[in-house]
């Protein structure tokens, strides 16, 4: 029984963790890296055709976004989640495969008009992302679920984004069960919309996140709504737009959520009838997911207003933007408006489009609502640049930019420190993951010293026998560095169905003598055809 750490260790993106329990080969996450990376992530210890279970504890992309490349690469096993993330998946997949389509063809128009015009293919298409949603398994929350002999999980909401949860995994190998917990993000308390996480009691190991674990939010209760309502009527008193980036699944409904408020209540006196518009085809489709879930995820006061026939997420003026015409014509309406816009850290999507002609207006406002990643351009606007780079245009910054503060999915120091002595007895091991390198150590010494547990920020590539309660291997960090050599798309496919084909042979032993000659000839035949 082995645990491996493969992505998110000393990181905040890239989520995956490795498990083999009785020779079956189980993922927790396999999420994508946003930003600029410090460490290696090192490769998954077996081909993906011979996975044989992905548990998935939420639907964002540093969590979910590279599942489609592993189904292009031969993987065929089904993925455990909860209902909400399996329906938020089925949308947030395939518009993350058109984003790969999208920027594979814009590179290969401009490596056409370079002198070296090698073609590329997009890290995955829609038809792997197609194929894998349809390897997903919905899950109750709370509802023991039998995986396979030796692997019952559970799942549990964590209050992160609609439909996420931790894990609890008992594992039974020669006799010996272990429980596993893994956290998945740990979310804030009383965020709008979606319910407060709830506590695990029991666990032998835990591989918690630590993103915010070396600050608090403030202990205040944030007024979200009055900072709104400021910054609002501020930039409308200046003829200027309110533009946010805002992840599309989660963070938008949020800020819907909040605006709806101001204006039933009429807050922005002579703009009550101010325009919103959200320009995020992915962010219309999640909001109506968030509503058919709300009887499971809701809280108690977003409950009470469906209770009394108020749509929590809707209100008059405001305007859903699904085609690129529509998008386009937002920016020539002069009227003073709210744009939101995915992505959240401006790497992709519609809000590059708003930025580009609202960033050099100093009469406009440019409002972060979320977190911003190393190497992003939100995190580099944030910072204070002083100009970016769009479509080949250089962009100065004159608008004004804000910050939400406290407005965060994420559990603080206090929401991380709250879940771990929630256990009524300490865990033999706690393993910290999923933050910045110096967040990592430091919430790990905290963890130690502060409250004696044993816990260990691991790299990736590291090994744990779960049976033995020991370190079958160390890893030590790995800087990013450019790679001498890049096998090409095409071939890397080619290798991959190789490899999913080994793993079939495997499955198909004891088969009929008959079967297994005829497809023996069939590959045989095949290597004939190419081996000149």
């Amino acid at each position: 029984m082995e645990l491996m750490f493969i992505g998110a260790d000393h990181e905040v993106t890239g989520s995956c963790h490795y498990l083999r329990v009785n020779e079956k080969n189980i993922l927790v996450d396999y999420g994508m890296q946003q930003g600029i990376q410090t460490f290696e992530s090192c490769e998954l210890p077996v081909e993906p055709a011979r996975i044989d279970y992905i548990l998935l504890t939420h639907a964002h992309i540093d969590h979910s976004g590279m599942l489609p490349f592993l189904y292009s690469r031969g993987f065929r096993g089904s993925i455990y989640t909860t209902d909400a993330t399996a329906d938020l998946c089925s949308i947030m997949l395939r518009d993350s495969a058109h984003i790969q389509m999208q920027e594979a063809e814009w590179k290969n128009r401009k490596a056409k008009r370079s002198v070296d015009n090698a073609l590329i293919e997009p890290m995955y298409t829609m038809e792997d992302a197609d194929g894998v949603i349809k390897r997903l398994i919905p899950c109750d929350y709370e509802k023991e679920i039998t995986v396979c002999d030796g692997l019952v999980i559970r799942f549990t909401d964590i209050g992160h984004l609609l439909g996420s949860a931790s894990i609890e995994v008992w594992a039974t190998e020669d006799g010996i069960t272990k429980k596993i917990v893994f956290s998945g993000d740990i979310g804030n308390m009383d965020q709008p919309l979606i319910k407060d996480p709830k506590l695990t009691k029991e666990a032998d190991y835990v591989i918690m996140e630590s993103t915010y674990g070396n600050r608090y939010h403030s202990d205040e209760k944030p007024d979200y709504i009055g900072r709104l309502v400021e910054i609002i009527k501020s930039t409308f008193d200046k003829g200027g737009n309110v533009v946010i980036p805002s992840f599309a699944v989660g963070r938008t409904q949020e800020i819907l959520y909040f605006l709806r408020k101001i204006k039933e209540d009429r807050l922005i006196k002579g703009y009550e009838d101010f325009p919103v518009y959200v320009d995020s085809p992915l962010a219309v489709e999640a909001t109506g997911i968030f509503q058919r879930n709300s009887g499971e995820c809701f809280d108690e006061e977003a409950m009470e207003l469906i209770r009394k026939g108020i749509n929590p997420l809707t209100f008059p003026g405001l305007h859903l933007a699904i085609t690129s015409e529509e998008s386009k014509a937002i920016n020539f309406e002069n009227t003073p408006k709210v744009i939101i816009s995915a992505s959240g850290m401006c790497e992709a999507g519609r809000i590059r489009h708003h930025l580009k002609h609202n960033l050099w207006r100093p009469e406009c406002t440019i409002l972060f609502v979320g977190y911003q990643a190393n190497g992003t351009l939100g995190r580099a606007i944030v910072d204070g640049i002083g100009e970016v780079k769009l479509f080949g245009e250089t962009i100065e910054i004159r608008a004004k930019i804000e910050k939400l503060i406290g407005m965060s999915g994420h559990a603080d120091k206090a929401g991380l420190i709250r879940f771990i002595e929630g256990f009524e007895r300490k865990p033999d091991k706690v393993f910290v993951v999923h933050g910045e390198d110096s967040i990592c150590k430091l919430f790990t010494e905290c963890l130690k010293i502060e409250h004696g547990l044993n816990a260990y920020a691991p790299y990736s590539g590291t090994r744990y026998d779960l049976i033995l309660n020991k370190f079958i291997y160390e890893a030590a960090p790995v800087t990013v560095k450019k790679k001498a050599h890049i096998m090409s798309d095409v071939f890397a496919r080619l290798v991959a169905a190789g490899q999913r084909l080994v793993a079939v042979i495997y499955k198909n032993e004891g088969g009929a003598n008959k079967d297994l000659a005829k497809f023996a000839d069939q590959i045989n035949s095949l290597c004939d055809k190419y081996d000149k």
